[in-house]
């Protein structure tokens, strides 16, 4: 409908307040006969509408479109299979990426916990390796690094780190 030129600048007339032929044309430049024929085209195709005489765009029926035609958003797996776990690693990892260390303890067990299932039971990982895996994350990571410590779910010894804490898949 908006394809042609002439059509797409007299719609544009119309959504900025022209609402008759003349003034229309007066600010498109184009010639009435053109002017009426896009208002009919523009009419029939529910793009434009006459109310009380004077001539109205009908956005709406972008709005529909949009609504009609827009994409299903995805199906994401969770990331935790229990829900209130789920929606608190929701908030706070986002495309992958920790956005920022929860300030309440039990958001930040829930987030360091997630962290901890990257480090494999039994393995012990040099500083640098752990450095390197938690800044994949965010970061800060020593910052991780240190609360992953301190809640015990990681145990240091000689800048030598394993996991010591956390759920672990059977």
């Amino acid at each position: 409908m908006l394809a042609e030129t002439d059509r797409l600048r007299v719609f544009s007339a119309v959504v900025l307040g022209a609402d008759l032929p003349s003034t229309v044309a007066d600010r498109t430049g184009l010639a009435a006969r053109t002017v009426v024929a896009a208002l009919r085209r523009l009419q029939h195709g529910g793009l434009v509408d006459v109310v009380d005489g004077r001539f109205v765009a009908q956005v709406d029926a972008f709005k529909d479109s949009v609504r009609e035609y827009a994409p299903q958003p995805a199906e994401t797996e969770p990331l935790d299979p229990d829900r209130q776990k789920d929606a608190i690693l929701r908030t706070f990892i986002v495309d992958g990426r920790l956005v920022r260390i929860p300030a309440a303890h039990g958001k930040r067990r829930v987030i360091l916990e997630h962290l901890a299932a990257c480090f494999e039971p039994g393995v012990k990982y040099p500083e640098k390796a752990v450095d390197a895996i938690l800044r994949a994350w965010y970061p800060d990571y020593a910052s991780l690094r240190r609360y992953l410590v301190d809640e015990a779910l990681l145990a240091r010894e000689n800048a030598v780190y394993w996991r010591v804490g956390g759920y672990v898949e059977v």
